[in-house]
């Protein structure tokens, strides 16, 4: 089959459960789990942790990322986005290794499985979370898909730090609690800061193959000195929002824990700034992921013994 790759014989064989493996981009969803991970931290230390609540958080969270990495996938197949000269991960639908009616059909069946999973959420906690996981998976869709594909505008950072960021940390609380408070919401933007940083990761290491295929990321727009500026902005922002909290409440100072990511953060910045290998660019979206994760279990920590 013809492909962004040339024919399928250029694609090494695989089984068919590593192509879907890869297909999900494992190395992205630390950015669904470390929300959850910290919202029920944050619920946990406010005497309102429930398991069921966190659990179904959970997987919802995991499937409607994978239904957003399956659907990427698809549209930039579509649009002509993944090409020969990608220096990415690969991509199975342009690679031929899923056919586009595969992929459609696999994006469908995960968003299907993500509203199974939110129902006992939403019978928990009423309409803001039918809200909450209506608008995530319709802009998981719109991400990349459609006339006006948000990564194509340029609006994918902004996604991504608001969905990953204080949307997902307070719904996993609210469905916990059934409340909400400003903390919360505040502290929800550190998972979103660094979820941030490895789009632009990945928007730094494609910033030809974008513009070519119209792709207009703001590394496209103003260059890429400007995505490791913002890429430094969000590691660091989200490492002094606990010190901020800390010394505006005097409270949660344990927090403050995540500050051991300063020096690995450092690490990461220079070398995006001073890095274009695809594959050193490849393992530095991975170290992001990692350093997310990382982030969201010293921040959880902290949290709940202060």
């Amino acid at each position: 089959m013809p492909n962004g790759f040339g024919s399928t014989a250029s694609v090494p064989a695989l089984p068919r459960w590593r192509v879907w493996v890869l297909a999900a981009r494992p190395k992205t969803l630390a950015a669904a789990v470390a929300p959850v991970l910290m919202g029920t931290a944050m619920a946990w230390a406010d005497g309102g942790f429930h398991l069921p609540s966190a659990f179904f958080a959970l997987i919802g969270a995991l499937l409607i990322q994978i239904g957003t990495n399956f659907a990427n996938d698809y549209a930039d197949y579509l649009k002509g986005a993944d090409t020969a000269t990608r220096k990415g991960p690969l991509r199975v639908t342009a690679a031929g290794l899923v056919t586009p009616e595969a992929m459609r059909r696999a994006t469908t069946l995960t968003f299907a499985l993500a509203v199974v999973a939110g129902l006992y959420l939403i019978w928990r906690g009423g309409w803001p979370v039918l809200a909450i996981g209506l608008l995530s998976i319709l802009f998981g869709i719109l991400y990349t898909s459609g006339r006006y594909a948000l990564a194509y505008l340029g609006l994918g950072e902004l996604f991504v730090l608001i969905f990953f960021g204080p949307v997902a940390v307070g719904g996993t609380y609210y469905v916990q609690t059934l409340t909400i408070t400003r903390e919360v919401l505040l502290m929800g933007l550190a998972p979103g800061l660094i979820s941030t940083g490895i789009l632009l990761v990945n928007n730094v290491r494609d910033l030809e193959e974008d513009r070519q295929a119209g792709k207009r990321t703001p590394v496209v727009r103003f260059g890429r000195t400007f995505g490791v500026g913002l890429y430094a902005f969000c590691l660091f922002g989200a490492l002094l929002l606990p010190v901020v909290w800390y010394l505006l409440t005097y409270r949660h100072g344990g927090a403050m824990a995540v500050l051991a990511l300063l020096p690995a953060s450092v690490r990461a910045i220079r070398t995006l700034a001073l890095e274009r290998d695809g594959a050193v660019l490849n393992a530095l979206l991975a170290a992001t992921g990692r350093l997310l994760l990382l982030y969201s279990l010293l921040f959880s920590i902290g949290w709940i013994l202060t």
